[in-house]
């Protein structure tokens, strides 16, 4: 049994976004960050390896530099690190990213009592498409949005968080999930994880390696082969800073009162 989890570096959105010309994000001037999500994820899957003994794989599409997060992955526990990278993958939207990593997938195999993990979705498009579009293109049953996890032989349980409530599904392996970052706080590599990290392997996959598996084709991958059209990207403006009023006294409450009857609340 293995679990295949797909991560993501993501840019660090909490400062500045950069755009190019053509609407994508200029990756190269912006620090990046594992999305959250997919971290949640990845600690997902360690926990269910040290239940059941299962061996965990992560697997990343994006430049070099990307190898920085799976070796942080490395050293939390994760067996075994799939780097996905070619120039000709550069550009790809939603549809053509799920085609490569499906295709990555694929090839990396997936066998009865196998699952794939993802996170629910990036915070740097926040579509929340490429998950099931992956799910789709293996022909893998997919439960979103997971909360918890849990395995009975090759049956998984999953408790699904919902805006107005919860869900209890199970279905059977092999299967994909989209877990949110509530799942579970991810660990802190241990010191020995973090020097066994280095000397674990990170395996290249190019569209060479991948180009005959049957889910990818040259012209559903890169920028050439995404459908998606951005008429515009931008930096929102930032909102004001509130104000705390403290103490529960007369004059608290009238200033308060004076405040939102200024702004035509009252």
């Amino acid at each position: 049994m293995k679990i295949i989890v797909c991560v993501k570096q993501v840019p660090d959105t909490s400062g500045k976004v950069s755009v190019k010309e053509d609407g994508t994000l200029d990756r190269a001037s912006m620090p990046v960050i594992t999305n959250h999500d997919d971290k949640s994820a990845a600690e997902a899957a360690l926990r269910l390896k040290e239940k059941y003994g299962c061996r965990v794989i992560a697997v990343t599409m994006g430049p070099a530099a990307a190898e920085s997060m799976l070796r942080d992955l490395l050293a939390m526990g994760v067996d075994e690190a799939y780097l996905v990278s070619d120039r000709a993958f550069g550009g790809s939207d939603t549809f053509a990213t799920s085609q490569i990593v499906a295709a990555a997938v694929h090839r990396i195999g997936i066998e009865p009592g196998d699952i794939v993990l993802c996170g629910r979705q990036a915070i740097d498009g926040d579509t929340a498409q490429v998950g099931p579009q992956i799910a789709e293109k293996l022909h893998l049953p997919q439960i979103t949005y997971a909360g918890a996890i849990d395995m009975d032989g090759d049956t998984v349980t999953v408790r699904r968080m919902l805006e107005d409530g919860y869900m209890t599904i199970r279905a059977k392996t092999p299967c994909l999930i989209t877990c949110i970052k509530e799942l579970n706080p991810p660990r802190y590599p241990s010191v020995m994880g973090i020097m066994d990290c280095m000397q674990k392997p990170i395996t290249v996959l190019t569209y060479e390696d991948l180009k005959d598996e049957p889910l990818i084709e040259a012209d559903t991958i890169g920028l050439k082969g995404s459908p998606t059209n951005i008429a515009k990207s931008f930096t929102p403006p930032l909102k004001g800073e509130g104000v705390m009023l403290e103490g529960a006294d007369k004059n608290t409450v009238a200033d308060l009162v004076a405040r939102l009857g200024a702004k035509h609340i009252l």
